[in-house]
């Protein structure tokens, strides 16, 4: 039975993942799905004035007007600790086309976190204010600043002092993903915790974290007292979940994924080689399977090819299956 939900968000954005959604995902995403504005992977900042070549590789649209091929807006997003070296390569950002800023202080990686970055900067949040302050005034005043941040990084006792360091630092809005570090992904995201967030400040804030369905999406504006959601892993399971939050009823049929997936593989091909393409496809597919079982079929019909060319026959002639929610 398909569940009829209605989802008042005034915005929805497509969220940044490192190594997921990267230029390809994002077209093929906001190619279907109609979203206020999407983030890019974070640049890392580290001690130097970046070269464009950099900021170009992790944002490629900025050389197509800061828009994906759909045109919807691409905000860039940078990572790290020291705020003279942030508002330096913020500005780089802005001369070489970034319409707005958002700013990094949650990811989970340990890489990332042992070089100060990321999640591990809560623990600071006169550093969180620093930085923030920092970019905000190396940047025109039309320029957004905005900033993403977890819940904390081992614990959430500090989530309302670096939510306080954002807004006192001039951010325009403040993004929550419900889970700490060390929660990592697993579920559930704490939708309740955001809501100590909002009430105490008055930045709009978006939620973020665990939304795979509309139903999902209802229940963390619920928890969360947000109107505006982010989503993330979940657009990868549902490219067409976007639409359904924003249409009434609307739900996503398997016969609308494999069109997605088959732009997608002609777009990808020969961004590497042929076994790095195949697996991008694989990697999605392994997304899909979670709202159809159709998308798992098709994985195991695929999984020793690594041909990209002998992909393309099995995605254009997809099987009928049922909508996802039903």
């Amino acid at each position: 039975m398909t569940l009829s939900v209605r989802i008042r968000a005034m915005k929805l954005i497509l969220a940044p993942m490192e190594g997921l959604a990267d230029f390809w995902v994002r077209q093929a995403l906001t190619d279907v799905g109609r979203y206020d504005w999407c983030v890019s992977e974070f640049v890392r900042v580290s001690g130097q004035l970046l070269p464009p070549r950099v900021f170009y590789r992790w944002c490629p649209e900025l050389k197509q007007g800061s828009r994906t091929r759909a045109g919807i807006p691409v905000h860039v997003q940078l990572l790290g600790s020291d705020p003279a070296c942030m508002a330096e390569n913020a500005a780089r950002a802005v001369e070489l086309g970034a319409p707005a800023i958002d700013l990094n202080f949650g990811c989970p990686a340990k890489t990332v976190n042992r070089h100060r970055g990321g999640a591990v900067l809560l623990d600071e949040p006169d550093v969180v204010h620093a930085v923030t302050a920092a970019v905000r005034r190396a940047v025109p005043s039309s320029i957004t600043v905005s900033v993403k941040m977890r819940l904390g990084n081992e614990e959430d006792a500090l989530a309302v002092d670096n939510a306080r360091a954002v807004e006192a630092a001039g951010a325009a809005w403040l993004t929550v993903h419900g889970r700490t570090k060390r929660q990592g992904y697993r579920p559930p995201a704490y939708w309740d915790r955001i809501s100590h967030i909002r009430e105490a400040i008055s930045l709009p804030v978006i939620a973020n974290g665990e939304i795979w369905t509309p139903e999902d999406a209802r229940r963390c504006q619920h928890e969360s007292g947000c109107q505006d959601l982010m989503l993330g892993r979940g657009a990868v399971a549902d490219p067409w979940l976007v639409n359904a939050l924003r249409d009434e009823g609307r739900a996503t049929r398997w016969e609308d994924i494999p069109p997605v997936l088959s732009r997608f593989l002609a777009d990808v091909i020969g961004t590497g080689t042929d076994a790095q393409v195949a697996g991008r496809v694989k990697q999605w597919l392994s997304y899909l399977r979670r709202q159809w079982p159709q998308a798992g079929v098709l994985l195991e019909q695929i999984k020793r090819e690594s041909d990209p060319q002998a992909m393309a026959p099995f995605l254009a002639a997809p099987m009928s299956g049922q909508a996802a929610s039903e």
